[in-house]
């Protein structure tokens, strides 16, 4: 028996779509390959590789462990662990009877989402809904924070504007608004925080330090909008708040895309540093920014130069090993290396070759999805992507590679799931693994790639056994952090909730 997943049909770039069963264990009908002289000198390069990725049973045991233990030093003091574990101070989560209009703003990179919903309660749930998405001018990313925001403010203020149909608002209320924050912020209280500082290429001025909410709702009031922001969120906690108002036994949610995060609904007493905040429901939804775990994972040389070269050198560890927007960068310093060790790609290499993140996951997605007899796929992504020139043995090398680092990746995060389960576990005496427990899972390195995603699986059904895994069902749950920002916009509304 296995952890019950659903999950949606496997996609590949290639726009074919073929089920996770089609592709089995994903085995490869390859024809023998006799390993050329040519590509001998990289073995021990493969075989080293291979050894510093392993991840067995005990390793997974010991990082899930590791995880637990970091979650509860970070839950006693702010600085306790790696694991900043952020309150959200989100301790009311959608019912389904929520009723009304309410907006969302969906702020995590160089795009950001509006969207509105119609919520009808528990008989129509979600009547109707409406987005945009709108690219940032790169100028404003290096402006003001005045400009940024009254950029933001001016295309909601013409979102409004197109309000009607089945979108109705009762008369003398202020619109609100749940804000998806997708940047390292202080949460002061559900609907304030304070920016620590800009990431993903933003570097806006005046902002860090201030309160992120306020900055939206004072542009709002110079653009004469009548909304403000009742609740402000993380992405990942937007995502376990849109998937619990359809399932209650929703507990956990994960992101796993170009970066990674996790969130889980934890209880009030098990929350040293929370003070004198009266939670409503007795727990509160905890933001862990996982990425930043570091404790004992089994890294290479590769891992610990592209480190040592990104603009964080030191932090988000565990995101570097598991996220998508690594895994390909990681495959390219391996295979540059056996190119400097051999004629696995020629007598030369590449300018692609030596161009960092040329190689991206959606890449090594597809090679691993080959299944022709030559791997022709995998030599044509290698002549394009990285420019060089590839025989059937060399290609066979690569796709070695690339299930090496998509196999410790998904490991690696499903161990991190166990770790937030069992620690959740141990403080409710058994209310976790003894029913059924749902995973919210969102991203595209987990919908897009099968061969990750039945990694992540298996060690989650390792780690628990079969009669446990039974209880843990990850659930695919895409695009869910907008409308769980509505929704907790509709459940903190300053209008009550006489639904």
């Amino acid at each position: 028996m296995s952890v019950t997943v659903r999950s949606p049909g496997v996609r590949s770039i290639y726009g074919s779509a073929r089920s996770a069963k089609a592709l089995g264990s994903f085995s490869r009908p390859r024809a023998n390959m006799a390993v050329q002289s040519n590509v001998i000198s990289v073995a021990p390069i493969l075989t080293k590789l291979k050894e510093d990725c392993a991840t067995p049973l005990p390793v997974l045991r010991h990082l899930a462990a590791a995880m637990a233990s970091d979650m509860r030093a970070g839950l006693a003091v702010d600085g306790g662990s790696d694991l900043p574990m952020i309150l959200s101070y989100v301790d009311a989560l959608p019912t389904g009877n929520e009723e009304g209009l309410f907006y969302a703003l969906d702020l995590g990179g160089t795009n950001f989402r509006v969207l509105r919903v119609q919520l009808g309660g528990k008989e129509e749930r979600v009547i109707t809904t409406e987005f945009e998405q709108v690219s940032i001018p790169p100028e404003l990313m290096f402006g003001t924070s005045e400009e940024l925001f009254d950029f933001i403010a001016s295309v909601l203020a013409k979102f409004a504007e197109k309000e009607g149909g089945e979108f109705n608002l009762p008369d003398c209320q202020t619109r609100e608004i749940g804000f998806t924050f997708s940047f390292p912020v202080k949460q002061t209280s559900v609907d304030s925080g304070i920016l620590i500082k800009w990431t993903k290429g933003f570097a806006v001025s005046g902002t860090a330090g201030k309160d992120v909410v306020a900055c939206l709702n004072e542009a709002m009031q110079r653009q004469g909008l009548n909304l403000r922001v009742s609740a402000l969120v993380n992405d990942t906690v937007g995502t376990l708040a849109g998937a619990r108002y359809w399932d209650d036994d929703v507990m956990v949610a994960v992101i796993l895309g170009t970066g990674t995060n996790a969130c889980y609904l934890e209880r009030k007493d098990a929350i040293p540093k929370l003070q004198s905040h009266n939670s409503t429901s007795g727990g509160m939804i905890i933001n862990t920014e996982w990425g930043a775990f570091s404790n004992d994972l089994p890294l290479t040389e590769f891992d610990r130069e592209m480190d040592a070269d990104s603009i964080n050198p030191g932090e988000q560890i565990f995101e570097k090993t598991i996220s998508g927007m690594y895994l390909g960068e990681i495959v390219r310093r391996v295979l540059l290396k056996m190119a400097r060790a051999s004629e696995l790609f020629g007598d030369s290499i590449s300018e692609k070759l030596l161009t960092p993140f040329m190689l991206r996951t959606p890449d090594i997605c597809a090679m691993q999805q080959d299944t022709s007899e030559d791997l022709e796929v995998v030599g044509t992504i290698l002549l394009d992507v990285v420019g060089v020139s590839s025989n059937a043995s060399g290609r066979q090398i690569v796709v070695e590679v690339c299930d090496t680092i998509a196999k410790r990746g998904g490991r690696l995060a499903g161990a991190g799931i166990v770790g937030i389960l069992e620690k959740m576990e141990e403080d409710s005496e058994g209310l976790i693994f003894g029913k059924r427990t749902v995973v919210a899972m969102d991203g595209g390195l987990y919908e897009h790639y099968p061969q990750y995603r039945a990694h992540l699986q298996e060690a989650v059904q390792e780690l628990l056994g079969p009669q446990t895994s039974t209880n843990i069902v990850i659930e695919h749950t895409k695009d869910g952090s907008g409308i769980g920002a509505a929704l907790l916009a509709a459940t903190n509304s300053k209008y009550g909730h006489n639904f």
